[in-house]
């Protein structure tokens, strides 16, 4: 499997299929040995947890489940689509940069 993600914690994106399909969120972790990412509000699965230490409650809780990077798709800053990534190298910093595919602006 593929070590490379094309997605950075911190980066919008879309989800573009499965349950949740058009939810959109901010990517919290990336794992790219497993190829997979966790999306704030996405994938929501309960969790049964048992109390750790004296007086902590234990419970039912709600989080966010890891899906795969595959399903996810950047959000354009500029243009607010849901894009795929190209990289370019940057004039000023010869650095490689992702840019959009569709209107060429630069993700930061």
């Amino acid at each position: 499997m593929s070590k490379r993600v094309h997605v950075k914690s911190g980066d919008k994106v879309v989800v573009i299929n499965g349950k949740d399909r058009g939810k959109q969120g901010k990517v919290l972790q990336v794992s790219p040995s497993e190829g997979k990412v966790i999306v704030e509000g996405v994938n929501i699965v309960s969790k049964h947890v048992k109390p750790k230490k004296m007086g902590e409650p234990g419970g039912i809780i709600k989080a966010e489940s890891a899906l795969y990077a595959d399903k996810v798709q950047l959000i354009c800053p500029k243009c607010g689509k849901a894009v795929r990534v190209g990289h370019m190298i940057d004039d000023k910093t010869n650095k490689k940069v992702r840019v959009c595919k569709k209107c060429g602006a630069k993700f930061e």
